[in-house]
């Protein structure tokens, strides 16, 4: 339940957007939010751990499954969806969609969750953080076989902000990290406070910009309602489908669970930065955040929901394999 604050200051920050949207004019957000996001990567660089990571490395039948269904299952599952707008590609909101299948899974919270659920940790960490390293090329290279002809996105443009804001910072951060890996991992949750902030300024300058423009004004209840049914489908089908794989490729219960939960994740830190990097101050980009800010608090709540039976269930079989 401790991500409900992140989740209220977010919808707080998009309230304040709409009431008072002048604030991107005022502050020096574009500045302030650039300057964040290259913190946010060079301190996940800082907090990768070489000896949990190389842990969970064998571990290559669950990470196949998961890395496929964050970055084939989840775009193909958007693109299935293309006949349910009318504008087709040329739909923001079909954009936003297929943005949010395009997406890294999360760290901190996939493995919160696998630990919660007695799952495996190792095989969580490797992965979360694999797909945060792999999202960051994936995710544009997806985009632009939809985006190349949209005079906002230059691939190669593209590609150089992400080497400055992004690439760089990361590896500074793994070059460090002998130094200060330490003391990040140490004090992760202080700067986790960091990445939050950044990503709830940048919410605040992607929806005063969204209202500025009136953009909402264009998107019709009905739409907004039947993307919030897509997204919400979207979890349930990658949920049970990958519980159905796990027992078709034999997984044990520990790698069922890692496999479901970080396999279903989509990271709304990535979405907001990549919103940032990829369109910038566009009218449109609140609307792109919309599908995975509904995406992230279903998520959290669902999994918290799913993690407490896992739970109950690994503790009765380990309870059992103790009295036999």
């Amino acid at each position: 339940m401790k991500f409900n604050g992140f989740i209220a200051a977010i919808f707080l920050a998009i309230i304040i957007a709409y009431f008072f949207p002048e604030g991107i004019e005022i502050f020096p957000l574009k500045t302030i939010t650039d300057i964040g996001i290259g913190f946010i990567f060079f301190f996940y660089g800082l907090k990768l751990s070489p000896a949990e990571f190389k842990l969970g490395f064998l571990n290559y039948k669950v990470h196949i499954v998961i890395q496929l269904t964050t970055f084939v299952v989840f775009p193909l599952l958007a693109l299935l969806c293309l006949p349910f707008f009318e504008a087709g590609t040329g739909s923001d909101l079909w954009i936003a969609l297929f943005f949010l299948g395009t997406l890294p899974s999360t760290v901190s919270s996939s493995i919160v969750m696998v630990s919660l659920a007695k799952g495996n940790l190792p095989t969580a960490i490797f992965n979360a953080s694999l797909s945060g390293l792999i999202g960051i090329f994936a995710t544009p290279i997806w985009l632009s076989f939809f985006l190349t002809g949209n005079a906002d996105f230059e691939f190669l443009d593209i590609l150089i902000k992400l080497c400055w804001q992004i690439i760089i910072p990361l590896i500074l951060g793994l070059f460090l990290q002998k130094l200060l890996g330490d003391f990040a991992r140490k004090h992760s949750k202080k700067l986790g406070l960091l990445d939050k902030t950044t990503i709830i300024l940048i919410v605040y300058s992607s929806f005063s910009n969204s209202f500025s423009s009136n953009i909402f004004s264009s998107v019709k209840t009905d739409d907004l309602l039947k993307l919030t049914g897509i997204v919400v489908l979207f979890f349930f089908v990658v949920y049970f489908g990958l519980g159905l794989v796990c027992n078709l490729l034999g997984f044990n219960l520990k790698d069922k669970i890692t496999t479901q939960f970080c396999g279903t994740k989509k990271s709304l830190v990535h979405g907001s930065v990549m919103v940032k990097v990829i369109f910038g101050n566009s009218a449109n980009t609140g609307l792109l955040l919309l599908p995975i800010m509904i995406y992230h608090s279903l998520q959290l709540l669902l999994i918290a929901f799913y993690a407490e039976r896992y739970r109950k269930r690994v503790l009765h079989v380990e309870t059992s394999e103790e009295v036999l």
